[in-house]
């Protein structure tokens, strides 16, 4: 049977390369390719400097630990790149990034994401993190203040201590990680999206074998991402953000619910704004893309005074 996701990236790349945007693999080091969705008037190369600065201000989509960079943003993407200089990464063993490096951590993620944005000519950005993909945010934050200026952060945790991972996994009724996140039928991915979701809408069982068959490669190195993504407890200091930092949350999500979302503004001691999207879930940017789109375009127009062009 032919796969739906197989057939619709024709589509999708058709419809970014309209807005302006296409894929670019970067070398981040030997043996370690990162493959951004970068603007298509960049003509940096994947291995030189940049010379010149990106004449809209640059916003970096960062995904989670389910579909690859551009399925995830894909909405965002389209209604921003008019306005914006969109950068899209793959993280390490998603799409088409890969590594020969046997490091897991989240840190390397951040690592390899900045200097990848440097590669591009990429000075200052704004980063939009979700789940997993708002952890390596954080981390981006920390240790790179000149380059993150600014955060939005949907649905995840500044680290995944010891004890929000005990919270979230008895919320959702699993053991572990792994067995939530990396199914292997199609009822394990039923089940992933249910939990994602505020109402998961019917789709026939072709459409989640699709997503089995495309979205859950590179098994061994992604739960060896899992294995290092849990941080104890005691091990944990919150770190000094001198960034302006946005909470954009699906209200119904139960996986980082709105008690783990204030905990986290809590923990960014007065620095962070919090907003809700209703009816959405885990997965507010693709459950809800036209109200996730209006609150971020709102957000992005605050901090970069609309953008090139006035926000609708």
């Amino acid at each position: 049977m032919v796969n739906v996701l197989t057939m619709y990236m024709p589509l999708l790349r058709g419809l970014l390369k309209l807005v302006g945007v296409r894929p670019q693999a970067v070398e981040i080091e030997p043996g370690t390719v990162l493959r951004f969705w970068i603007p298509s008037d960049d003509d940096q190369t994947s291995t030189s400097n940049a010379s010149k600065k990106p004449n809209k201000p640059a916003v970096v989509f960062v995904h989670g630990f389910g579909l690859d960079g551009i399925l995830t943003w894909q909405f965002q993407v389209l209604a921003l790149a008019r306005d914006y200089a969109v950068y899209v990464p793959d993280l390490l063993f998603f799409g088409e990034s890969i590594t020969d490096r046997t490091e897991r951590k989240v840190v390397f993620q951040a690592e390899c994401v900045a200097k990848g944005l440097k590669k591009l000519g990429v000075e200052k950005c704004t980063l939009v993190g979700m789940s997993y993909g708002g952890m390596v945010g954080f981390k981006m934050a920390e240790m790179y203040p000149d380059l993150v200026e600014s955060m939005v952060v949907s649905c995840t945790a500044m680290v995944m201590t010891e004890s929000i991972s005990r919270a979230c996994l008895k919320r959702i009724g699993f053991s572990s990680w792994p067995e939530y996140l990396m199914p292997d039928t199609v009822k394990g991915v039923k089940e992933l999206l249910r939990i994602a979701t505020y109402k998961l809408p019917w789709l026939p069982d072709f459409a989640h074998r699709s997503v089995l068959e495309v979205m859950f490669g590179n098994r061994k190195e992604r739960l060896e991402l899992l294995d290092e993504l849990i941080v104890s407890d005691k091990d944990f200091t919150v770190p000094h953000f001198t960034q302006k930092i946005h909470l954009l949350w699906g209200r119904d999500d139960i996986i980082f619910n709105m008690e783990e979302a204030c905990n986290l503004k809590d923990q960014l001691e007065g620095k962070a704004t919090l907003q809700y999207i209703g009816n959405a879930g885990h997965l507010a940017q693709s459950e809800r893309p036209f109200a996730y789109n209006k609150h971020l375009k709102k957000i992005l127009a605050s901090l970069h005074d609309g953008g090139t062009r006035k926000q609708q």
